[in-house]
Formats: structure tokens, C-alpha cells, sequence
């Protein structure tokens, strides 16, 4: 089938578009990051003057023109990070959108593809989980962008027809339940990562200093915060990915005749959807609750990159789609 030169290119061209914006969202996103804890020390020194009774007074009366409180500087900064975060999601969808037209197919065809969409799925997620956590919205931005660097550069594959064996309506169901719960995987990883950082360092909690890390730490959210955060998007993600799973299986038996051959790559998905199940389990296991829970969170998402790469790149087998040129 004919491909239309001219709307891969705009696909191209709203996918760089995409990542630039996302580059510019992480300046104000660090910027953030970077000032919120000058604004947290000066409502800690003005907490401790009210328990003192040495609150400053502020002189009122009608000769006084009451002005409107200043937004802090943080949350200007978090408030245009997060606008082009959403800008930028917004440019990726259209690079999916245009890339379906361009080659009159599901736009799922190749890694190029497939991390694109994850990608879209990740920050999606983050917009609307970290909506009230924006400065966290940067440990979400940066593997995106990873991700989108890695998929222009080493996976990137021109605009063409797919296989033969890809040319199935099983395609836009399994591989888009697929990439849809590996980037709210990603969302969670990192949630998880952050958790265990935030309980290495307990002390941040009460504002001591004791490290350039603990400096770091101190400045994210809670630790039960992010707990919350991993499990919560762990529970939609593991239903949606072992849907995806099982209808890869059905997908299989239609085309190769049978329902599982333990190829490399379903042999991985299998092991990935073992250990976050074993995450939810370990998550709801008194003893289990805390960092050793979230390291089994953080190997699922070790696997789930494990098999994306290394599975897609190195090792063959029947899934061997990735699309490279």
C-alpha cells in the first residue's frame, strides 16, 4: 500500500516537536524542584514564629490597600511545567495520529512505534497521578525523554506497511493494551525508586541536612506518599498488561496454532506479570509492606525494560518485529 511521504514527515516533525517541549518543561520542572524548598523553610520558620507568638504583624485598616498574595516562584515554574508537559503529550498523540494515516495501519508496527505509544501512555499517567505533585512530574519527564531519544535515534524505522504477520485486527487490541500498561509500569517504577530513596533517608523528613542526598530526598514528597503512588498505578497497570498477555496468546493461536510456545519474549512478559503480581501480594503481606515490596516493584520494571530491549534487540524469536533498519 502507497505511503503519504508528506504526513510521515509531519509525524516526524510533531515527534521532535514533542520532545523539544519536553526539554523545555524539564528547565521549569527542575526549576521547581529547586526552589519549593526555599518556600517549605520559610513556612517552617513562620510556623515556629506562630508557636512563639512572634508572628510578625501585618498593619491593616481602610488607609491600607490589601495586596493579593504573590504565587511563590515554585509554583510559577511547576505551573508552566506542567502545561508543556501537557503540550507536549499532546504532540505525541498527533505523531501516532499521523504516522496511523500516513501508512494506513495501526501505527503499533515496530519498537519505533511501540515506545512511542508507551511514552504517551507514561505521561499521561504522571499528568494526571502527579497533578498535585507537580515537582515529582520530573522523574517521570526525564525516562521519557530517554525513551524518546532512544526511539529516535537507535529505533527509529521509516513510515512503511507492516509484515504480513502483523497485518491482524488482534494487532491494534494486544500491542496497544501492551504499551499502555508498560508506561504506567514506568510511572510506577519510578514511584517506587523515589519511595525507597525517601526511606533512606528518614531524617530529610525533619529538615536536617546531613548530605548533598539527603538535601535531595528531603525535597520529595512523603514516603507513604509515593508508596501510594506506585501501588495505586501498579493496580491499574498489572490487569491491563495481563489482558494484554492473554490476548497475545490468542492472537498466537490464531496465527502460529497454538496458545504459548514459551518464546524468549512471552516467556519474559510471563516473568514480568509473575513479579508484580508478587508486588501486589508482597504490597498487602504484613512484614512486606515497605522497601522490600517496592524492590520487587523495581525489578518488574528491570523486566519489563529487559524485555523490550534486550528481547526486541539481541535475542530472536517469533516477536521479532522491532522494525530496525
Amino acid at each position: 500500500m502507497p505511503i503519504d511521504a508528506t504526513l510521515a514527515q509531519f509525524s516526524d516533525w510533531s515527534f521532535r516537536s514533542a520532545f523539544g517541549v519536553y526539554l523545555l518543561a524539564a528547565v521549569f520542572l527542575i526549576a521547581q524542584y529547586a526552589t519549593q524548598t526555599v518556600t517549605a523553610a520559610e513556612q517552617k520558620s513562620e510556623r515556629q514564629l506562630v508557636a512563639a507568638g512572634k508572628a510578625p504583624v501585618r498593619p491593616t485598616g481602610p488607609g491600607r490597600i490589601e495586596e493579593a498574595p504573590r504565587r511563590p516562584a515554585s509554583e510559577r515554574y511547576g505551573g508552566m511545567g506542567y502545561a508543556l508537559v501537557v503540550l507536549g503529550l499532546l504532540l505525541t498523540v498527533t505523531s501516532i495520529v499521523l504516522r496511523g494515516f500516513a501508512t494506513d495501519r495501526f501505527p503499533l508496527g515496530n519498537m519505533y512505534e511501540f515506545v512511542t505509544m508507551a511514552t504517551a501512555a507514561a505521561t499521561a499517567t504522571s499528568i494526571i497521578a502527579l497533578r498535585k505533585m507537580r515537582p515529582t512530574l520530573i522523574f517521570v519527564v526525564v525516562p521519557v525523554m530517554i525513551l524518546m531519544f532512544l526511539a529516535a535515534t537507535v529505533l527509529y524505522a521509516d513510515a512503511a506497511p507492516v509484515v504480513p504477520a502483523l497485518r491482524s485486527y488482534w494487532l491494534p487490541i494486544h500491542v496497544t493494551i501492551v504499551s499502555i500498561g508498560s508506561g504506567i509500569f514506568l510511572v510506577a517504577g519510578v514511584a517506587s525508586l523515589l519511595f525507597l530513596l525517601r526511606m533512606r533517608f528518614p531524617a530529610a523528613e525533619d529538615g536536617a541536612n546531613t548530605g548533598a542526598l539527603a538535601r535531595f530526598a528531603q525535597r520529595l514528597p512523603d514516603a507513604r506518599t509515593l508508596d501510594r503512588l506506585a501501588y495505586k498505578t501498579t493496580i491499574i497497570g498489572f490487569p491491563l498488561f495481563g489482558a494484554g498477555v492473554i490476548l497475545g496468546a490468542i492472537w498466537a493461536e490464531a496465527a502460529w496454532g497454538r496458545f504459548w510456545g514459551w518464546d524468549p519474549k512471552e516467556t519474559v512478559s510471563f516473568i514480568a506479570w509473575v513479579v508484580y503480581a508478587a508486588y501486589l501480594h508482597a504490597r498487602a503481606t504484613s512484614g512486606w509492606r515497605n522497601t522490600r515490596a517496592a524492590w520487587i516493584n523495581v525489578a518488574g520494571f528491570v523486566a519489563m525494560l529487559f524485555n523490550l530491549f534486550i528481547i526486541n534487540m539481541v535475542v530472536s524469536g517469533l516477536h521479532s518485529y522491532a522494525g530496525l533498519n
